[in-house]
């Protein structure tokens, strides 16, 4: 005879694959009695299941959905379906930053069985996601590590590789995953230098527990602005001061947070320090906004944004005659 516990997930599952049982239909296919099945259907209701009866001898019960979120019962194929489902949806931030997605398929992770973790597993060596022109690709089990670091409380020991390619190991205290819509950002306090970083999660290499718990003393940082402003300013070769005649609100939507630092010069003008490759390639990414703006610094970034004015002007001027 089935435990109650037992009962309980196989009563959930029969009213999930149909829009009603009548209470005889449902004692038949548990082997029960009718009396049973209007006990279980209580304590369903007491976990929080919706469940809505009619009354009278064809009356039935037919599941609706509640006001919480209760336990949920899945079948092999559509855990793997699901599991897949938040994958796709973690890498593609289609979601948003909020990493729900990722947690969610974190714990869903945790509880599958061993033969669906290995089919997961196989899943995820075959997928091949397309990235943007240009755009790293980082691997889905990468990314539930480094969420599982975060999650776990403890430090941990990270193999890295920085944008110029120099391996390293460091020790680091996770905190958070940030997702900007272009790439996944690890957020955590390297110990070694005593300060808070953001590493990119597509060049850690390795990411594994030490045992030793952590606990993070107040202030703590906000980790999207520590993202926002690592991706603005560094590393690049050049950087460039600029004011915008234009409030807060629209200089961001001129040069996104993920560009540039930006900070109010009273309410109607904004300054951004932006970074470049090339002081060329500077000046070009300036004069393609087709905004409003002034370079306060550099000079060699000025100069080379009223070249490329000027050329402009001359080229219309010679069409013209």
């Amino acid at each position: 005879m089935l435990s109650t516990s037992a009962r309980l997930l196989r009563l959930v599952s029969l009213l999930a694959v149909r829009p009603a049982w009548t209470c005889g239909e449902l004692a038949e296919r548990m082997e029960v009695t009718e009396r049973t099945v209007r006990r279980d259907v209580a304590r369903l209701r007491e976990l929080g299941y919706a469940v809505d009866s009619d009354p009278g001898p064809w009356g039935g019960y037919r599941l609706r959905p509640g006001t919480r979120t209760p336990p949920l019962i899945l079948d092999d194929e559509e855990a793997l379906a699901v599991a897949v489902g938040l994958r796709e949806a973690a890498l593609s931030g289609a979601l948003g930053g909020d990493q729900a997605a990722l947690s969610a398929l974190l714990k869903l992770r945790q509880v599958l069985p061993k033969r669906l973790g290995d089919r997961l597993g196989d899943m995820d060596a075959a997928f091949v996601q397309t990235p943007r022109a240009g755009e790293p690709q980082v691997a889905a089990g990468m990314l539930l590590e480094l969420a599982a670091a975060c999650r776990r409380g403890e430090r941990a020991r990270m193999a890295y590789r920085d944008w110029e390619g120099r391996a390293s190991v460091r020790d680091v205290d996770p905190y958070r995953l940030v997702h900007t819509g272009r790439r996944w950002y690890f957020v955590a306090r390297d110990v070694g230098r005593g300060e808070w970083r953001t590493f990119r999660a597509d060049r850690v290499e390795r990411v594994q527990p030490t045992g030793r718990p952590v606990e993070f003393t107040e202030p703590l940082p906000d980790p999207a602005l520590l993202v926002s402003r690592a991706s603005a300013t560094g590393p690049y070769a050049v950087l460039a001061t600029v004011r915008l005649p234009v409030p807060m609100e629209q200089a961001l939507r001129s040069i996104p947070a993920t560009v540039g630092l930006h900070r109010a010069d009273g309410p109607d003008a904004t300054v951004v320090e932006v970074g470049g490759s090339s002081t060329e390639g500077l000046a070009r990414y300036l004069f393609s906004l087709a905004t409003p703006l002034r370079v306060l610094a550099p000079d060699s970034v000025r100069e080379a944004l009223l070249r490329r004015t000027r050329e402009l002007l001359a080229a219309n001027e010679s069409a013209g005659t």
